[in-house]
């Protein structure tokens, strides 16, 4: 029978049909749900009395094992110390009792072509002082002062010395006398941080004031010169040529460090040396140079620009103050450098001992680090004449003896500025008349030249735009000599070229970058942008004198080693030649020959004066040059000379920066040169032993004051 919904338990008896399964239903006991929170009473947060007895027990337990992990690590150490690795323990303890110590090598002597000892190594004892324990404990600078006598401000100044490396011991006293060294060896404990150490150092025979800037000097190695020789060997406390041919001969001069094994106790003492290996003495290095020539050179050149400093100028009335200069004698058959001087100088022993701050900053500030005699640059003035003569003869724009009339003054054909850029003027307002091209080199007619650095602008599609300036390239005027010293500089030759060149790079030192043909008649007599060096200058007259071939400048004449055998030997080298035939080669010599011998000569009455030789006997020709510098400034002092002729054996360059004309100031020191070699020719090269020099040398040079008749 079916039932209506109607019909459908109610809820009592839903209730009574859900009881059973409601009881037999964990979830839902004692009529709450699981997921309900229990109460917690006092009862569940005290822990029953055996588990509280537990826990102290435990606890000792963690502890003791691991302590006990701790032992067997402990004991399975040292039984692979003392047992597996018992043989490598012992090595590395007796390791450490050795010690290696570095032994400085000499370096090699430098000789004159004779065999004098320019520069030699002299054996010291040096005392130094670690600047980190003068740092920490500054009582021993004053302790150290009273032992060796050397000053507190002198030790202060040694540690504060920027030539030391800043992380070596600083030299306080070299060559110290045995009593001190024995002093301070007898107590050691007195003197934490100072070193007594046997070393070399450099000795100069012919005094330390000769050739310095040719020579150069050695200093403590910096980090930078180690990383670009990582492979020679250098050690943080190495010696290093830093300057002059002890730089560009570093890796013959210096020699091979040995080594010794030193055994020290647990202090450092030491106690006895196991092995030695000896040092190798450097290479010599043999010049060209002529010791005796060079020292007379020096002489020369610093009494010539003493004696400029106090001539009154007669043009301006003014004394010169003759800033600095340089002094050149070459073989003009080889290239040889046979003495090369430079003008401030300074002391090579100042390099040994220290120079002050003070001092050194002063030694910078009037450039007497640089070598003026390859870094210098001056405006030629007539001494670029030679180079004009040479391509006029060459291009044939103007035969040699057609005369012209030097007026005095040149006004450039065409111009329309009026007298402004227009017209120039001859040193000599007068004029010197009728010349022809020896003429005009011998009385520095500067018409002449004028007039021919129009002709060649004003024919500029016959001979091109640099006829002037290709000739200087042959004479190698705008390109460096490749002379061995370091930081020659290179000569430049005024152009069109130049001048946009410079334009670009300094426009505001250079704003006029347009040529004209006033600019070319600058240029042709040695003026406008044209700055060259005295040792292209030099070298251009040696190629002239020996008939066209350009050598390059040598210092070094070989290397021998320490058992004199030749190792290496330098032979002239050839850089290019000038076509000098007689029809070229003669007009220009006779005229140059007639600026010492004729009366009308701009040197003859400085070297009538000054020469104690014959002029018939030895004839010299050469050239004055008075080259303008800026407005207010007086002129560059050059002269050049060359002889004997008709085969010329030297070249001899002088020139004074702003020293006034090359007649009153240069020239007197190439007169005084040829004085010397008159008396003292230079012999060849002699790969001998060493010769030392006499114990008293005396050269006399004779200084002569002049006021000349005419000026170059």
């Amino acid at each position: 029978m079916s039932r209506s919904w109607r019909d459908r338990p109610t809820g009592s008896h839903l209730a009574r049909l859900w009881r059973p399964w409601v009881s037999l239903n964990p979830l839902r006991q004692r009529g709450r749900r699981i997921n309900e929170p229990k109460s917690v009473g006092i009862r569940d947060l005290v822990n029953p009395t055996e588990q509280v007895r537990q826990r102290p027990e435990r606890r000792w337990r963690i502890i003791g094992a691991f302590f006990s992990a701790l032992l067997l690590l402990l004991i399975g150490r040292l039984f692979m110390l003392q047992i597996l690795e018992y043989h490598s323990s012992t090595a590395t303890v007796q390791a450490t009792a050795l010690r290696t110590s570095t032994i400085a090598a000499p370096r090699g002597l430098i000789v004159d072509r004779a065999g004098h000892a320019l520069v030699v190594d002299q054996s010291v004892t040096e005392i130094q002082l670690s600047r980190a324990q003068a740092a920490l404990d500054p009582s021993i600078k004053g302790l150290l002062a009273s032992v060796t006598g050397v000053s507190l401000k002198m030790i202060n100044s040694a540690l504060t010395n920027v030539q030391y490396s800043p992380y070596q011991p600083a030299p306080i006293m070299h060559n110290a006398p045995q009593n001190v060294i024995e002093f301070i060896k007898l107590h050691p404990s007195e003197f934490p941080g100072v070193t007594v150490v046997s070393t070399t150092q450099r000795s100069y025979p012919y005094g330390s004031s000769t050739a310095s800037q040719l020579l150069g000097y050695v200093g403590d190695i910096n980090g930078s010169e180690i990383a670009a020789n990582p492979q020679a060997g250098y050690q943080t406390n190495s010696k290093i040529g830093k300057s002059g041919v002890e730089s560009v001969y570093e890796k013959y001069l210096r020699g091979r460090d040995g080594a010794a094994t030193i055994e020290v106790n647990a202090l450092g003492e030491t106690i006895g040396v196991l092995h030695t290996t000896a040092p190798k003495i450097g290479n010599s290095l043999v010049l060209n140079v002529d010791a005796g020539l060079q020292k007379a050179l020096d002489s020369d050149l610093t009494q010539g620009i003493l004696r400029t400093r106090r001539t009154i100028d007669p043009r301006s009335g003014r004394y010169p103050p003759a800033i600095n200069g340089a002094a050149i004698v070459l073989d003009p058959n080889s290239g040889a450098v046979l003495a090369l001087s430079s003008y401030p100088s300074y002391n090579l022993s100042s390099f040994i001992n220290g120079l002050s701050q003070s001092t050194f900053n002063h030694l910078l500030s009037e450039g007497a680090f640089n070598n003026y005699a390859i870094s210098g640059v001056y405006t030629p003035g007539s001494t670029f004449k030679m180079i004009s003569a040479t391509a006029q003869l060459q291009s044939g724009i103007f035969p040699a003896y057609r005369y012209v009339n030097d007026t005095g003054s040149f006004k450039v054909p065409g111009c329309l500025q009026g007298n402004h850029g227009c017209v120039f003027h001859d040193d000599e307002a007068s004029g010197a008349g009728m010349v022809n091209l020896p003429l005009a080199l011998t009385k520095s007619s500067d018409y002449y030249f004028y007039n021919l650095g129009y002709l060649f602008w004003s024919h500029t599609g016959h001979y091109g735009l640099t006829p002037i300036q290709d000739v200087a390239a042959k004479y190698g005027l705008s390109e460096p000599t490749n002379i061995d010293l370091p930081n020659e500089s290179t000569g430049r030759v005024d152009s069109p070229t130049v001048r946009k060149a410079l334009h670009a790079q300094a426009p505001k030192a250079f704003q006029n970058f347009n040529w004209y043909t006033g600019d070319n008649v600058e240029m042709a007599f040695g003026q406008g942008l044209t700055a060259i060096t005295p040792i292209g200058l030099a070298n251009a007259y040696a190629t002239f004198a020996n008939g066209g071939t350009r050598y390059q400048p040598e210092i070094a004449a070989g290397v021998m080693n320490a058992d004199g055998k030749v190792i290496q030997r330098y032979s002239p080298h050839v850089l290019g030649h000038v076509a000098l035939p007689p029809s070229i080669h003669d007009p220009i010599l006779q005229g140059l020959r007639g600026v010492v011998d004729s009366q009308s000569g701009t040197g003859y009455y400085t070297f009538h004066t000054v020469a104690h030789f014959s002029l018939k006997k030895f004839p010299i020709a050469g050239k004055t040059g008075t080259a303008s510098n800026a407005p207010g400034q007086e002129p560059n002092s050059w002269f050049v000379g060359f002889g004997p002729l008709p085969h010329p054996k030297y070249v001899v360059l002088c020139v004074i920066g702003e020293g006034g004309y090359g007649a009153s100031a240069a020239a007197p020191v190439v007169a005084n040169v040829f004085n010397y070699l008159v008396a003292h020719p230079v012999k060849p090269v002699s790969f001998k032993p060493v010769q030392q020099i006499p114990t008293s040398t005396t050269l006399k040079t004779t200084t002569t004051t002049v006021s000349p008749k005419k000026s170059g």
